[in-house]
């Protein structure tokens, strides 16, 4: 379990691309997106504590949470305009620290073969200065990390 993530920042356009290998099947991978008590286990950096206020991912569904540490509270929340069971999801995503700055987020789960998956994202931002202020918010770490966990919880609870 030793992928990486790679997310790659384009110049010129306020985007964020990236993607991760995991070394489980698709429905797994997607399951832990979709499930609250896995997502609770995976989402964001070590260290932190995740607190659902409530995470409903179908279409039409939306989400409300807050990672904490002892630096303080980060609330999230969003939408889910589109779920496609082991395939695809769109959702919106609002850090309550910066209020009226939402991106909008695509997912693609794609079988690999043998077991395997890739996740793929595709975020879209308002502004050039919105991406790049999630850019070098530590972004990157907090995802890495994030898979990082989500592929120790994969190893137990997927089916042999």
């Amino acid at each position: 379990m030793s992928n990486a993530l790679n997310v790659t920042v384009p110049d010129g356009v306020p985007f964020i691309d990236y993607a991760r290998e995991f070394d489980f099947p698709v429905a797994d991978v997607f399951r832990a997106h979709k499930d609250p008590d896995l997502i609770a286990q995976w989402l964001g950096p070590r260290g932190m504590e995740m607190t659902i206020d409530h995470y409903d991912f179908r279409t039409g569904g939306s989400y409300r949470y807050t990672h904490t540490d002892n630096e303080g509270s980060y609330t999230f929340t969003g939408v889910f305009h589109t779920v496609r069971e082991n395939e695809f999801a769109v959702q919106t995503f609002e850090f309550d620290g910066f209020p009226d700055v939402v991106s909008i987020e695509f997912l693609t789960f794609t079988d690999l073969g043998g077991g395997r998956c890739r996740l793929s994202g595709h975020a879209a931002y308002p502004s050039m200065e919105a991406r790049d202020g999630m850019a070098s918010s530590g972004m990157e770490t907090g995802m890495s990390q994030g898979y990082d966990r989500l592929d120790e919880i994969l190893a137990r609870v997927s089916a042999p």
